[in-house]
């Protein structure tokens, strides 16, 4: 009999959301991978056994055995799309926007953005590493066992630098406490246009790609992120994105900031037609963009061009919900397609201040159609090949990361039919119980 670390057993769902290391697309997104009476056995923070309980339990024991008592096991969820670092926040836009202001009003009024970047810029270091560890603790407590962490309220180099280094201190940078989630830094420089550049977006560019962009590279290469060695599995990804929108940044602009992060070895993310079509879609799938994000408003040639691509759209619906829209992307219609769907909360402090991805999938199953298996692989696996990680995370299957829940529930589906509640027991991270 193997000696493990870890057994969970006595399942009455072990739901895997295996696929491998691809995304699900299709009718395997619909398959949520269902084993009754289940078990699994953890060792040195891996899965090395999934099964039934009567065969893992008779090949293996374990230093730690818990009993699930016949509650689901998922996967831990992924968030492959948030702004977790910003100072302030925008209680007073949201007031604005009850009162019938859109959006881009708030944003080109001085609002939006510019707001955040300018109590970011204010900001201590400390402070937003403390605050940001706060919401943390809220998503690890939801479910949440892996966070993309963009930068983008900063704005000049220096500010943008401190956003990255708030991410490395999360991570366990500079003598700070690691936070149990793990944390995936993205590089958004080209989040807006400052001020202090306004009517010259292309000198703004300039600046992010002659100085932000190195600096950021050199920054990498210094974080607890960056593994110089064969074994690509136990580094983190750093991406470079860029917002492609009406009043931000048009095709031409985006390409050009991406083309210099590919340069750098800095894998693409970008957002793209949250209200206007601009061609971001198509420029992620000619890129190769590890995911398109938003994507309200792509046109019916785009998605075909996603569906016969691996970059993988990752759909926000908190922001819709948020912004009080009727206009959800048609997470039907590219699921339909074959395009490889992923959710995510865009946590930000203006359109989407969520912290909740059990929402997001109880708002993607109302809004948008989606089932409740299609949600719950949609935050796992797709979510984690959203940051080029689905090898090792996303589902329960032998050699992944033992990121695992267990729901208060017996049946996963009441993560998307219940509101309000947190339907997580238990969070496994890297096979320790958190």
């Amino acid at each position: 009999m193997m000696k493990v670390d870890l057994i969970v057993h006595n399942a009455g769902q072990v739901v895997t959301c295996a696929a491998g290391a691809g995304p699900k697309r299709g009718a395997a997104l619909a398959d949520a991978g269902i084993l009754t009476a289940g078990a699994v056995a953890v060792d040195n923070g891996c899965f090395v056994a999934v099964g039934a309980e009567a065969d893992i339990c008779s090949q293996y024991s374990a230093v730690t055995t818990v009993d699930a008592g016949g509650r689901a096991l998922v996967p831990g969820l992924v968030d492959c799309h948030t702004h977790l670092v910003y100072g302030g926040d925008r209680v007073g836009e949201f007031e604005q926007r009850v009162a019938g202001a859109t959006y881009m009003e708030i944003l080109e009024t001085g609002g939006g953005i510019l707001s955040t970047m300018c109590a970011t810029r204010e900001a201590p270091l400390e402070q937003l590493v403390a605050t940001a560890r706060r919401r943390l603790d809220y998503m690890l407590a939801l479910g949440t066992t892996t966070v993309e962490a963009k930068t983008g309220y900063g704005l000049d180099t220096a500010s943008e630098l401190k956003m990255l280094e708030a991410v490395a201190c999360l991570a366990g940078a500079a003598g700070f406490s690691a936070h149990p989630v793990e944390l995936v830094p993205t590089f958004l420089g080209a989040h807006a246009v400052p001020p202090e550049f306004a009517g010259r977006a292309d000198a703004y560019l300039d600046l992010v790609v002659d100085e932000m962009l190195p600096a950021a590279r050199d920054w990498y290469r210094r974080s607890p992120f960056f593994h110089d060695g064969d074994d690509l599995s136990k580094g983190v990804p750093f991406f470079c994105d860029v917002f492609c929108e009406s009043n931000v940044f048009d095709r031409e602009q985006s390409a050009r900031v991406l083309r210099a992060g590919l340069a750098a070895g800095m894998p693409a993310k970008i957002h793209a037609d949250e209200f206007t079509s601009l061609g971001g879609a198509r420029l992620a799938v000619d890129l190769g963009a590890v995911s398109a994000d938003h994507l309200d408003v792509t046109p019916p040639e785009e998605v075909q061009a996603l569906a016969a691509s691996d970059t993988v759209a990752v759909l926000l619906p908190a922001v819709n919900f948020n912004l009080g829209s009727s206009h959800y992307a048609d997470a039907r219609g590219l699921i339909d397609a074959g395009v490889a769907v992923a959710l995510s909360t865009d946590l930000n402090p203006g359109s989407a201040p969520c912290l909740s991805l059990p929402l997001v999938m109880a708002i993607a199953t109302r809004y948008q159609r989606l089932t409740p298996a299609e949600a719950l692989n949609a935050c796992t696996l797709n979510a984690a090949c959203a940051l080029g990680l689905g090898r090792r995370l996303g589902s329960i299957e032998v050699g992944k990361q033992a990121d695992l829940l267990i729901l208060d529930t017996a049946d996963y589906r009441h993560m998307s039919y219940h509101l309000g509640v947190n339907p997580v027991a238990q969070v496994i991270k890297h096979g320790r119980m958190l």
